[in-house]
């Protein structure tokens, strides 16, 4: 078995090296074979400079340079260039759990799961620091979803999940160019009836530099995509 961790980055100088190091420190020793394929999308600090260096201190690393600015195009390099069976994607600000990453493998592995779906809002799960505004939003954004898909899943918003590659590539073509993609890659899912698995997960607010996700500006992303994936279900039945 092995996996790929993708994550992508933008302008997180302040926080990357220490992503990275939690992160290897708790699954060198449960996942015998790993790469982490760290994406700069077109950040203006020194945030691709400390990617390198990771890098080259690391062999089982690969830094990408984002060609179309964006998550989107980030996430689809990423699924391109990665070598393994899973593929996780985490974000580089320190705001999800390795540990859950650990069980997330274990749940794909073990039973021949196309994808894990963790959620951030089960009583099992633990969030710390939430901003009151973005959970509103969220929560209603998220249940309108579940409603329209008659899903039992409530956080599709949430980027961090793993996928077996075959099943990223089955989803195919990636049309969102921001965070909407992680609102496609579920819905997408859900769209082909690939087996799912949904666990609780926990999740931490970022101590150190600025959230890139902008509830004004991407809401209208979100409702493009949430369009696009609802006739998408209706032309495959």
């Amino acid at each position: 078995m092995s996996l790929s961790i993708i994550i992508p980055c933008k302008n997180e100088e302040k926080t990357i090296s220490k992503t990275f190091l939690k992160l290897k420190k708790k699954i060198k020793f449960k996942i015998k074979k790993f790469e982490i394929i760290l994406i700069d999308d077109f950040s203006i600090d020194n945030t691709l400079g400390i990617l390198k260096n990771i890098s080259k201190q690391n062999k089982n690393i690969k830094v990408i340079k984002n060609k179309y600015k964006g998550l989107g195009s980030a996430i689809n390099l990423g699924i391109k260039f990665s070598k393994n069976k899973y593929i996780a994607i985490m974000m580089a600000d320190l705001s999800d759990d390795p540990s859950d990453l650990i069980r997330y493998y274990n749940e794909i592995s073990n039973n021949d799961l196309d994808a894990v779906f963790g959620s951030r809002f089960t009583r099992q799960s633990k969030v710390v620091e939430y901003p009151i505004k973005k959970l509103i939003y969220n929560r209603i954004f998220n249940i309108f979803v579940k409603l329209i898909f008659l899903s039992k899943y409530n956080d599709f918003t949430n980027a961090f999940k793993i996928y077996k590659k075959n099943t990223l590539i089955d989803l195919r073509p990636l049309v969102s160019e921001n965070f909407n993609i992680f609102l496609e890659l579920p819905l997408k899912t859900i769209n082909r009836k690939k087996k799912i698995k949904i666990i609780s997960i926990n999740w931490r607010n970022r101590k150190i530099g600025s959230s890139k996700f902008k509830v004004n500006e991407l809401s209208s992303k979100y409702f493009f995509t949430l369009i696009y994936c609802f006739f998408e279900k209706i032309l495959l039945k």
